[in-house]
């Protein structure tokens, strides 16, 4: 997966199952005391908006609708999902919620078929929103601007507030629509570890090779540096091997991800402009007037994918992974590289997803201190020599 991702793109609610035991506000009053805590609402508004969920459901249950089956891909957020908001919800408003998990190119396959079938066999897709682009010219997907200010209303939340989303601009189609709803972020950032760049050792140390402090690197150059001086300077921490880079290189889908998550616009592929560089996005693909129609990934066609910042970008990220990172790293895939972090043995990595913050910092771990907190920051990406002020740097997804 690369996930970054996520959205939900609703389709219908069609599916039908049983009802549990108990749906009412007994249940709910318990999920706002044990779970549903800290909140931006307090506990009397928390408890005004699970009693319109509860009568907005009894309107669906007298309708024949008893399950909703959803989709996703399997990290941390859509597990908290799929085992706990489910059952919650199910608690609250008698409706049963079926949370599969499974990997994400599964759900774009998945997603796929169900397109080109106009048979949906989920719904509710939790799905990338870069899908925006095939949602809008397919036309498969429920527009959800229309839907929730007409058929729709009176099953949607009065209290929905639309620019309290962070992403949305990355779910509206060039139609002005909202076609999905951003259910987390994932933001791109540069991680370090602060407790060993705070050592005064290896300051010293860095200062007395390179001429400048070891800090948050600006830009690949001294992300490079960095890299070297722990891989090759500092050697081990604590009796066991520091790597100052850390990626992976197995044959598998997100191997590309890899790239049109970061790489190529971080090294400079992608033209000016928000969400998605225009015309030039960060997958280095030109794309129409209307910002949704790919025209051209190769130079001679517009595009930027055999770029010379794509070329610096693809040749960085081999010499890195076998010079600074794990020797395992190339025979990984997205999945089996994204716990070693939090292993402790990684100084840096160029790029990391901000929905994972939640995995780094569970107790326990070597990179969590004895008082819970976590050794690892983050801070915005490297810039490569390509890249100039406005394009986009590193990828977000919701």
């Amino acid at each position: 997966m690369r996930l970054r991702h996520t959205t939900l793109a609703l389709a219908a609610l069609l599916a039908m199952g049983s009802v549990p035991a108990w749906a009412d506000a007994a249940a709910a009053k318990k999920w706002i005391d044990n779970e549903f805590q800290p909140s931006t609402l307090s506990k009397a508004q928390q408890a005004a908006e699970m009693k319109w969920f509860i009568d907005t459901a009894a309107k669906l249950k007298a309708k024949g609708v008893r399950e909703i089956s959803v989709v996703s891909e399997t990290i941390t957020t859509h597990e908290y999902e799929s085992k706990t908001l489910a059952r919650a919800f199910e608690e609250i408003t008698g409706i049963k919620v079926k949370h599969d998990l499974i990997q994400e190119g599964d759900v774009v396959e998945k997603l796929q078929t169900s397109m080109q079938s106009g048979k949906s066999i989920y719904d509710g897709w939790i799905s990338d929103s870069d899908l925006i682009g095939t949602h809008y010219r397919y036309g498969k997907v429920m527009n959800l601007t229309d839907y929730m200010a007409g058929k729709g209303k009176e099953y949607t939340n009065p209290g929905l507030d639309l620019k309290d989303f962070i992403g949305t601009s990355f779910t509206t189609a060039p139609d002005g629509k909202l076609y999905q709803l951003p259910t987390q972020q994932f933001a791109n950032l540069y991680w370090f570890r602060a407790d060993l760049f705070d050592r005064k050792d290896l300051k010293d140390k860095f200062k007395a090779k390179y001429g400048y402090d070891l800090g948050v690197p600006l830009n690949w150059s001294a992300y490079e540096d960095i890299a070297a001086f722990f891989s090759e300077d500092v050697k081990t921490i604590d009796g066991k091997p520091i790597y100052g880079h850390m990626d992976y290189g197995k044959k598998d889908p997100s191997l590309g991800w890899r790239f049109t998550d970061a790489w190529l616009s971080m090294a400079g592929t992608a033209d000016i402009g928000i969400p998605n560089g225009k015309p030039v996005d960060e997958w280095g693909i030109r794309a129409s007037a209307d910002g949704c129609h790919p025209q051209g990934a190769s130079v001679s066609r517009g595009g930027a994918t055999n770029s010379p910042a794509a070329v610096y970008a693809l040749t960085k990220y081999i010499d890195w992974m076998k010079k600074y990172a794990p020797k395992e790293a190339t025979g990984m895939t997205f999945g089996e590289a994204g716990p070693v972090p939090a292993q402790g043995q990684i100084a840096q990595q160029i790029f990391w997803y901000t929905a994972f913050t939640a995995d780094m910092t569970k107790p326990g771990l070597p990179v969590v201190n004895a008082d819970g907190t976590p050794k690892w920051r983050m801070a915005p990406g490297p810039n490569g020599p390509y890249w100039k002020q406005g394009m986009q740097n590193g990828y977000q997804d919701v």
